[in-house]
């Protein structure tokens, strides 16, 4: 009896991430599905409520209902509080009640702790995740007031509401907006194309809360002292810029040309930040050139950064397949970024990542192209937003069937967890093995 008891399995840090996401998704589809959160009041169908729910905790803001006509006030609440779950991780936020009500933190919590937040040692968590807390309501704070002034001009007392929505749903790189009529719906921030402010505080939240918690307090830590930054936030810093100035000269001489010299420079800058896992859009998405939408894929895919509000394959994964290119160019054995050299384990997950996002972005656009009759194009489009957790959509995804549905949902739910953290949750008995295989040389490319 004391045998079994011993060999009684406890969840891993990964199998109560992917519990938690799960749950929360769930809670909150049953609360969407209630009469007084629409304003119609009526009851919401299931797989309505379960995409909306999915969206919202992944953070992605693809939705089959237009946000501000469909749900009432207590429906956008449940879905902000949904946001604001999904972006901090739902680990974060169960370990900050635990902090607040003066309960002591367990070494298991800590490690889960460490896995949601991806940071690199136990040690200084729980100090972590103060500081987190505190910057983020921080941060969404300073960007609501910056946008009130605009919103109630142009909305009344409604404004502040839409400007704590559109501050959180921005930082948490969410996408979602409260900005459509039963007139014009799932318009997003397309009338303020060439407003300053709103333009440049919503890239702003969006590239704050997609570079990740520690990069965070290294910036803070370290100020502008750059070579003190760890290796991790000088390739996240460095990579996110190159990702937004290279992706936002492309538009500004090919798709937005014919624009005035404002709204040219400000819809180049926000169509470059905006892909990278936020989902709002202030231009016209199905009216760019082909070239331009494949940009907008590409940096989809690419994401956010670890331990961030953001989703996709993250940019830390791109700067390592990028430098391991390199140093095979110039037949060098190790990969280094920055005069350091990244481990062999590193390279290979993020060659793993790369192939598991690459499979699963098309297969899930040939599904839904079969199933829907759709171009192949647009469902890649969709699909690439659905697992980068973007929320940026050519129209489709309110007409999609409910199987096609599904397959957005479970790519958003792969995007937002992470792919590595579904394998390891699924193999986590599997033990690693010592013994090795004979080797053979084998020849590619």
């Amino acid at each position: 009896m004391a045998d079994l008891r011993h060999k009684k399995r406890r969840l891993t840090s990964f199998q109560i991430i992917i519990l938690g996401f799960a749950g929360v998704i769930f809670a909150g589809a049953f609360l969407l599905m209630l009469p007084i959160s629409t304003k119609s009041g009526i009851a919401t169908p299931f797989n309505e409520a379960l995409f909306t729910a999915t969206s919202a905790v992944c953070v992605t803001g693809l939705v089959v209902q237009d946000t501000a006509t469909y749900w009432s006030v207590f429906g956008q609440c449940i879905i902000l509080v949904l946001i604001q779950i999904g972006g901090l991780g739902v680990i974060t936020v169960a370990a900050s009640f635990a902090l607040l009500s003066g309960r002591k933190i367990s070494l298991m919590q800590r490690s889960t702790m460490q896995e949601a937040i991806a940071a690199p040692k136990v040690g200084g968590i729980v100090r972590l995740t103060y500081f987190v807390l505190k910057a983020t309501f921080l941060i969404e704070l300073l960007g609501a007031l910056i946008m009130m002034p605009t919103f109630i001009r142009d909305f009344g007392g409604k404004g502040i509401w839409i400007s704590v929505f559109h501050s959180i749903s921005a930082f948490c790189n969410a996408g979602f907006d409260i900005m459509g009529t039963e007139a014009a719906k799932f318009v997003s921030l397309t009338s303020y194309l060439g407003n300053p402010v709103i333009n440049i505080t919503v890239m702003l939240l969006i590239v704050i809360g997609g570079i990740g918690f520690l990069t965070w307090e290294d910036v803070c830590t370290n100020k502008l002292r750059f070579k003190r930054y760890r290796l991790q936030s000088k390739v996240i810093l460095v990579t996110s810029a190159i990702l937004i100035l290279v992706p936002a000269m492309f538009f500004f001489f090919v798709d937005f040309a014919d624009m005035p010299m404002k709204e040219r420079v400000l819809g180049s800058l926000f169509q470059a930040v905006t892909p990278r896992t936020a989902g709002f859009n202030t231009a016209g998405l199905a009216g760019m050139t082909g070239a331009g939408q494949a940009i907008t894929i590409a940096l989809m895919l690419i994401g956010g950064s670890p331990g961030s509000t953001a989703g996709g394959m993250k940019t830390t994964t791109f700067a390592v397949l990028l430098a391991t290119a390199f140093s095979t160019f110039r037949r060098r054995e190790d990969t280094q970024i920055f005069k350091r050299r990244a481990d062999h384990s590193v390279v290979r997950n993020a060659a793993t990542i790369l192939m598991m996002y690459i499979v699963l972005f098309f297969s899930g656009a040939v599904a839904i192209s079969v199933a829907e009759g759709l171009p192949f194009g647009a469902c890649l489009y969709e699909t690439a937003s659905a697992i980068g957790t973007v929320g940026l959509t050519l129209g489709i995804t309110p007409q999609l069937g409910m199987l096609s549905q599904c397959v957005l949902m479970l790519l958003m739910f792969f995007g937002r967890v992470g792919g590595l953290t579904l394998i390891y949750a699924a193999l986590s008995g599997s033990g690693k093995k010592l013994s090795k295989l004979p080797q053979e040389r084998i020849t590619v490319g």
